[in-house]
């Protein structure tokens, strides 16, 4: 089973300076590329390895294996584009939309994640040091910190890549880790859980978790938002980036904690877990921005509502309560 640990680093000024200089070097590199791979037509990693390998190094500065892993992102990202196109994800092929991210090459922010493999990545548990390749030469003894139970699967059972993350002036590793399958049993008996809004989240046990504190976060927001954007200035301009994407985290901690709590209940009592109902924003109308009055289904777009990361059913009849608020009879 497959996992990622996310540790936070903690770099001298000199040590940020260098990993800031890196990874704009492997990103433009992976511009570089990918505007090949697209003019060429060759999307293939031997392909791409065997015609750029040498130019990567000697244009950008890169070594052996960041060259290798910077043809492979680059090959990865274009396997993406076209799962995406697929799957339908980009609209019809004949949408504006699907024209724009077909017609021109993948193209990569100067801060995107890099991913490292074990030979320009080294990790020293005990010392909580890492050893990592940049184009000023091998930094040893970059310190990096994280939860004692993040610390511990990370020592235990990491392996394979690792990406690189700039975030917020901040650095982060995010680790893979290979943890050994749990046993599988036959469930006793099943925990259905329906999403909402009003109420993000109401399992069949009659635990309900409800959405009243999200949605005066998300309007405290838009609030702070609307009085930053209205002044107008260079100080509200650096606010509003600080504060860009700390809703999002908001929002993804508050599920990830209900959605481990609703698991962690499911594992104990042996039960199995099914989202029931489908989300009732999904087929309304969008830009609707009146609140629900008591009883009364949300006419919110989506994005305000939290959806817990469940597998989605579709059962006979739906698990609601007379009321519409996603509760259980």
């Amino acid at each position: 089973m497959k996992l990622v640990v996310q540790v936070k680093l903690l770099p001298t000024p000199e040590q940020a300076a260098a990993l800031e200089a890196t990874l704009r070097a492997c990103n433009r590199a992976a511009t570089h590329v990918a505007s090949v791979a697209f003019d060429k037509g060759v999307k293939d990693r031997n392909g791409l390895q065997k015609l750029l390998y040498a130019d990567i190094k000697a244009t950008f500065g890169l070594s052996a294996h960041p060259a290798v892993r910077v043809v492979k992102k680059v090959v990865d990202a274009y396997a993406t584009l076209a799962a995406q196109a697929r799957a339908g994800l980009l609209g019809k092929a004949s949408s504006k939309r699907y024209r724009r991210a077909m017609s021109s090459p993948v193209s990569f922010r100067p801060e995107a994640a890099q991913p490292f493999d074990d030979r320009c990545l080294s990790w020293q548990s005990g010392a909580r040091t890492v050893s990592i390749w940049t184009v000023d030469g091998r930094m040893k003894t970059l310190r990096y910190t994280g939860s004692a139970d993040q610390l511990k699967v990370l020592r235990e059972h990491r392996k394979g890549e690792s990406d690189l993350v700039q975030r917020g002036g901040k650095w982060f590793l995010i680790a893979t880790c290979d943890l050994p399958e749990p046993g599988v049993s036959e469930p006793a008996d099943w925990i259905g859980v329906d999403r909402g809004i009003v109420n993000l989240a109401t399992t069949s046990d009659a635990v309900n978790y409800q959405g009243r504190g999200l949605r005066r976060y998300r309007n405290w927001c838009a609030r702070k938002r609307a009085e930053l954007q209205k002044k107008q200035t260079r100080s509200a301009t650096r606010r509003l980036a600080r504060r860009s994407t700390r809703e999002q985290r908001h929002a993804t901690h508050l599920n990830h904690r209900i959605s481990k709590e609703i698991v962690s209940v499911a594992g104990g009592t042996s039960h199995a877990l099914k989202a029931v109902g489908e989300h009732r924003s999904r087929h309304r109308r969008r830009g609707t921005r009146r609140d629900p009055g008591p009883g009364t289904a949300s006419t919110r777009p989506a994005r305000h509502a939290l959806l817990l990361a469940l597998p989605p059913a579709r059962p006979a009849a739906r698990l609601q309560s007379p009321t519409g608020r996603g509760g259980f009879p």
